[in-house]
């Protein structure tokens, strides 16, 4: 996205809306993954530390989370890609 028609200041406005915006997304994907992989994972609340079965619960849905995230961002960069170029429809 071209922002050299605005001037600094709304330039650094705008940068400050999208890292607001980029910080939010991130704390959302966050919480999505400890709410998922806590509902998933952790069975088992008669003791403060995760049992070894929750903590590679916990490992792997995370992973297998993060992974899935990655891909889909892959995904739509691909996609946002070929609809910005020229002759795409």
């Amino acid at each position: 996205m071209d922002f050299s028609r605005f001037n600094q200041a709304e330039q650094a406005q705008i940068a400050a809306m999208i890292e607001h915006k980029q910080m939010k997304d991130f704390l959302r994907l966050y919480s999505n993954l400890v709410q998922r992989c806590f509902d998933d994972c952790a069975n088992d609340f008669t003791t403060k530390t995760l049992t070894g079965k929750e903590g590679e619960c916990v490992n792997k849905c995370a992973d297998k989370f993060l992974k899935h995230s990655e891909r889909v961002g892959s995904r739509f960069a691909e996609l946002s890609e070929n609809m910005q170029a020229p002759g795409s429809q």
